[in-house]
C-alpha cells in the first residue's frame, strides 16, 4: 500500500509539523535529551518499572495472589515481544515511508531510520508492557501507560513517526496484551506455581516470608490454600461454636 497521510492538508501531517516544530525551537541540549529519552530512556524506565512491580508483588499478598501476579508480570514482556512480531507483516503490508522521506522541513533527531514507519515499534512495545502491568497492578500500570504515551509523543517530536504511527502502535500493543492475556495466564500460572514450589527458584515468585507460609500450607498439595480445619477457625472459633 502507498504511504498514508502524504497530503500536507491532512491533520496527521499538520500535527506532525506542530509537534516536531517544538524540536526546532528547543535548545540543542533539550533535543539531545529527547533523543535519548525517546530512543532508549523510556524503554529502560519501563524495564525498571516491571522489575519494581515484580519485587513489590512477590513480597505482598497471599501466596496464591503472588503466583497470579508474577505470571501476569511475565506476560507483560512476552506480550511486547509478540506485538513486535505481529507488527512485522503490518509494516510490510502498509509500506509507509518515514515522514522525513515524504515531507521537507522536519527536524530529524535520529538518523539511520530506513525501515517503514507504520506502526511504531517503540509505541507498540511500550503500551503492551504498560497494559500488561495495568492488569497486574493498577498503580504501576497507570505510571507505565503514562510512559507509553510519552514514548509516542517523543517519536513524533523526533521526526521519525507520524502521529497515526504512534496511535496504531498503542492500539496494537493494547490489543495483543489484552486479547491474548487469558490464554497466556492459563499457560503461565501453572508454570509460575511450579516455580514457586522450587527450593532454589521459589523466591522469584514469593519472598522468604510468604515462601515459608506456602510450605506450611503446602501439606494440602495446593498453592496458597490453607489446610481445612475441623470445627472452629482461629480466634473466634469458640464463640462461633457456642452460638
Amino acid at each position: 500500500m502507498a504511504g498514508l497521510a502524504l497530503d500536507g492538508s491532512n491533520p496527521d501531517v499538520g500535527l506532525l509539523y506542530e509537534i516536531n516544530g517544538l524540536a526546532k525551537s528547543a535548545p540543542a541540549w533539550f533535543d539531545r535529551i529527547m533523543e535519548f529519552v525517546g530512543e532508549y530512556g523510556i524503554m529502560l524506565g519501563m524495564v525498571l518499572l516491571v522489575l519494581w512491580c515484580w519485587w513489590s508483588v512477590r513480597r505482598r499478598g497471599t501466596a496464591e495472589d503472588s503466583v497470579t501476579a508474577v505470571a501476569g508480570i511475565v506476560w507483560a514482556p512476552l506480550a511486547a515481544g509478540i506485538a513486535l512480531l505481529v507488527n512485522i507483516p503490518i509494516r510490510g503490508f502498509v509500506e509507509r515511508q518515514r515522514p522525513f522521506r515524504e515531507h521537507a522541513g522536519l527536524e530529524v533527531l535520529v538518523e539511520g531510520k530506513n525501515d517503514f514507519s507504520f506502526v511504531s515499534d517503540h509505541a507498540t512495545m511500550a503500551m503492551a508492557l504498560a497494559v500488561g502491568l495495568f492488569v497486574v497492578n493498577r498503580k504501576f500500570g497507570v505510571v507505565a501507560i503514562g510512559l507509553a504515551l510519552l514514548e509516542g509523543f517523543c517519536r513524533v517530536y523526533m521526526g521519525v513517526h507520524y502521529p497515526t504511527d504512534v496511535v496504531g502502535g498503542l492500539a496494537l500493543g493494547t490489543a495483543v496484551a489484552l486479547l491474548l492475556s487469558p490464554l497466556a495466564m492459563m499457560l503461565l500460572t501453572p508454570l509460575t506455581a511450579a516455580v514457586s514450589r522450587s527450593d532454589r527458584l521459589g523466591r522469584l515468585v514469593r519472598s522468604r516470608g510468604s515462601s515459608s507460609a506456602a510450605r506450611r500450607g503446602g501439606r494440602t498439595g495446593t498453592i496458597g490454600i490453607r489446610e481445612p480445619r475441623s470445627g472452629a477457625v482461629c480466634g473466634d472459633g469458640e464463640k462461633d461454636l457456642a452460638a
